[in-house]
């Protein structure tokens, strides 16, 4: 007997700019360890998903958010057998951060303080956003995005830490990323770049990873996805994407990005054009 089929679909819509839409249903996936440039606001339908964050795992089941601020590394996989099915909006810190201003007393730049957050109400909030999308109503998805976005953040809101770069290993690791992001393409090794910074391969390897959350080989990676992500974007097709940011071949791109974006480049690319697929209908409570 087979199990469920793993779909997913990541796309935009024009009328919803700064937002990245996504809905999956998940059962063998495993997402490797990576950050994102836009917030993180997942909400569960079916099933149960788990992901490391900040030192331990999380689990997220259904009528619940998985909550990530901008920049912090997280993994995910199923957390039970059947897997799980979710929605997810990516809203850009500047428009959270627009909302914040309007709607809340946060200072600063926002945050979300729990990275998990039982509010069926909420998720159903996103699951609208999406419908709303699909249908072409920009008013709605305007309208319920920012209703949810406000109502997560007065539930689980607050200013995020600064992150100061005080220590020597700190500052090392800020250099370490900024020579990785101009020679993405055919980076140093290690030893190379510690040799650069004038420290061991060892201490760069603690300090980065205190930074940033994973060594630099896998930031690397996930920078160049990232990167990739843009040009796929702006039209590049995913052969000349692979070579442009560093990975030897599509085949290559197309591992790595799978494993952090859920979706192969192509049809990633495709997606984004708002091709609507009625396999992705979700059932959601029908007042907002």
């Amino acid at each position: 007997m087979t199990g469920p089929a793993e779909l997913a679909r990541h796309w935009q819509y024009e009328e919803l700019p700064g937002v990245d839409l996504l809905r999956a249903r998940y059962v063998r996936k495993t997402f490797v360890r990576h950050t994102h440039e836009h917030y993180v606001i997942a909400a569960v339908a079916d099933g149960v998903e788990v992901f490391h964050h900040r030192g331990s795992d999380v689990y997220v089941g259904a009528g619940s958010l998985a909550l990530v601020n901008p920049d912090t590394s997280h993994t995910g996989r199923a957390g039970v057998p059947e897997g799980w099915r979710y929605g997810a909006v990516y809203p850009l810190p500047d428009l959270v951060a627009g909302i914040a201003a309007e709607t809340t007393g946060i200072r600063g730049t926002p945050g979300f303080v729990s990275a998990v957050l039982d509010d069926p109400y909420a998720a159903g909030l996103v699951h609208q956003v999406l419908r709303a999308a699909d249908e072409g109503n920009a008013l709605a998805a305007d309208t319920l995005l920012r209703v949810a976005v406000t109502r997560l953040l007065r539930l689980n809101g607050g200013p995020m830490p600064r992150r100061e770069v005080r220590t020597a290993g700190a500052r090392i690791a800020v250099r370490a990323r900024a020579v990785l992001e101009d020679r993405m393409a055919e980076p140093p090794t290690l030893e190379q770049l510690a040799a650069d910074l004038g420290t061991s391969p060892f201490a760069l390897l603690r300090a980065f990873r205190d930074a940033y959350g994973m060594p630099p080989h896998a930031w690397l990676t996930d920078a160049r996805v990232r990167r990739a992500r843009r040009l796929l974007d702006a039209g590049t097709t995913p052969a000349q994407a692979a070579v442009t940011v560093g990975f030897t071949d599509q085949p290559h791109l197309n591992r790595h990005f799978t494993r952090i974006v859920g979706v192969p480049p192509g049809a990633y690319q495709r997606e984004r054009k708002n091709v609507q697929d009625p396999r992705w209908r979700l059932t959601v409570p029908s007042e907002a």
